[in-house]
């Protein structure tokens, strides 16, 4: 059964079994993957501050990321790196990180808790909760493990490929990264198809100068 879309979370005390929160984090990104989080979270878990990953510091995601590794009954990471996200589309390959996300747990949920508006191609109970990164706990919790690693894999990644920014803006499309692009070009790190990423370094190579 799926449900998709509303903007409340469902009582979890009304959910029978195992239920899992999934988010994913970097799909508005020029380069790196996205890295989906999945999490299940005890009845009677404690974490103050608790939000949407986005919501928070770098230095308070971290500690509750390591609280919800802590207390969780079973937490996972999935990933979609750049050559499948253009070859999926990046909604496609959202869904399918957040669904390897899921298929990683120790435990099989009886129910997914799935933040946005589009179902996972898995055959368990699910709803999408738009807005859900704010509603629901797991969910929550699944966007700060997700954030929290890939923010260090993107700082990984700004050792390997120099030059970027990486570290700085995790591979959005900020004006430094934007730039960096323009002067040296991509690198493999880098989503081809986004607009910005190729164009503008091909078509500086094609002007003459000062034309």
């Amino acid at each position: 059964m799926i449900l998709a879309g509303p903007r409340q979370c469902p009582d979890q005390a009304g959910l029978l079994g195992l239920v899992a929160g999934v988010d994913e984090a970097g799909r508005g990104c020029l380069a790196g993957p996205v890295v989906a989080g999945a999490v299940i979270l005890p009845r009677d878990y404690h974490l103050p501050g608790l939000t949407d990953s986005k919501a928070l510091t770098a230095v308070k995601r971290e500690h509750l990321a390591q609280a919800i590794k802590a207390q969780a009954l079973s937490w996972a990471l999935g990933f979609s790196w750049p050559r499948e996200i253009e070859d999926l589309n990046i909604l496609q390959a959202s869904l399918l990180a957040m669904a390897r996300a899921v298929t990683a747990l120790a435990c099989v949920p009886d129910h997914i808790l799935v933040d946005g508006n589009q179902p996972l191609p898995l055959f368990i109970t699910q709803q999408s909760i738009v807005g859900g990164d704010i509603l629901c706990p797991c969910i929550s919790a699944a966007s700060i493990v997700a954030k929290t690693f890939r923010d260090a894999l993107m700082i990984g990644l700004d050792k390997r490929y120099p030059g970027y920014g990486f570290a700085k803006h995790k591979g959005y499309a900020t004006q430094r990264h934007q730039k960096a692009l323009r002067t040296l070009g991509p690198c493999v790190a880098h989503r081809y198809s986004f607009r910005g990423v190729t164009g503008s370094h091909q078509e500086r190579k094609l002007c003459l100068p000062n034309i």
